[in-house]
């Protein structure tokens, strides 16, 4: 099940056929980042707005002098998907006692992705990103991998770490499902290995 949050976000829009080149493909890209608690995740998504959404900006056409100095615009055609995965009730492990518990775990998720939601709409904001935000029920490991496919994204970008609680809920890693299993190109963000390396580990794998 997918649902779109109501934060104020653009709509989906599909690209249209033809290429207009590498640079208007990039400056068109869709991506989409699976994010939850984790400090592995958000840092999947810094790296990626910094890096694949850096120089945009720059490029995007500002109607006037003043709207670009307040920061007004943002990237045209650019977006950036942020994918929250909630686990359904009976794949946490334990039983539920009764409907009480049941309530509250779900308001408890609710106020989570919330949080975590708005989080990641910032760290776009601050970017000038366009961003939209959804909200999945499931396995993370397959809910991502069918939300990219269905959404047609350009990139799917994932933690190395994390997912969080989620991820140890399931056997084996949400990143390394992903990679062997989701229909889009998939970029898996590793955190530097020492606090003081700027060099940010990346591996690739095309579907």
């Amino acid at each position: 099940m997918m649902e779109k949050t109501s934060a104020t976000t653009t709509k989906v829009v599909e690209e249209g056929g033809g290429g207009g080149g590498r640079e208007e493909r990039r400056m068109k890209m869709k991506v989409m980042v699976a994010i939850d608690e984790s400090e592995g995740s958000f840092y999947a998504l810094k790296w990626a707005l910094e890096n694949l959404f850096e120089n945009m900006a720059s490029k995007c056409y500002a109607s006037t002098a003043e709207e670009a100095h307040a920061g007004m615009v943002e990237n045209e055609g650019g977006m950036v998907f942020l994918v929250h995965v909630q686990p359904r009730f009976a794949e946490y492990g334990y039983p539920i006692i009764g409907p009480n518990v049941e309530d509250y775990v779900r308001k408890s998720q609710e106020e989570a992705s919330a949080a975590i939601l708005s989080r990641g709409l910032h760290m776009c904001k601050d970017k000038k990103v366009k961003a939209e935000t959804v909200i999945l029920r499931g396995d993370p490991r397959e809910m991502i991998c069918q939300a990219a496919e269905q959404v047609h994204v350009d990139l799917l970008v994932v933690g190395s770490r994390g997912l969080g609680t989620i991820s140890r809920l399931f056997i084996g890693s949400v990143s390394d499902y992903c990679a062997h299993n989701a229909k889009v190109p998939i970029l898996i963000v590793k955190p530097p290995i020492k606090k003081d390396t700027k060099e940010t580990q990346t591996s690739a794998v095309n579907a």
